[in-house]
């Protein structure tokens, strides 16, 4: 049994309409990227530790730290708590 956590395409129906456009070649597998870079950040690994299954680790980085950079991933938190129905506390542990 694997422990590689894998996004389900229900979340990635929900996270796709925050993704920038892809501009020239088509994005590597977002799916598979955005899946390894939540196991790297839940497990506390370096880039370098990445299963072989989320593909070359440079590309989760690039990934990681160009949507960082641009504000992505807080506009994805920000998204996803505003369709919330019900208020809730939304809270990530970066530890």
């Amino acid at each position: 049994m694997s422990n590689l956590f894998w996004l389900t395409e229900v979340q990635m129906v929900r996270l796709r309409p925050f993704f920038p456009k892809s501009h020239g070649r088509p994005r590597v597998d977002d799916l598979r990227v955005l899946s390894g870079i939540i196991f790297i950040n839940r497990n506390g690994l370096r880039w370098c530790d990445a299963p072989k299954e989320y593909g070359p680790a440079k590309t989760l980085y690039n990934r990681w730290k160009r949507w960082s950079d641009n504000g992505v991933f807080a506009q994805i938190m920000v998204g996803l708590a505003a369709e919330a129905t019900d208020p809730k506390t939304i809270m990530i542990d970066a530890t």
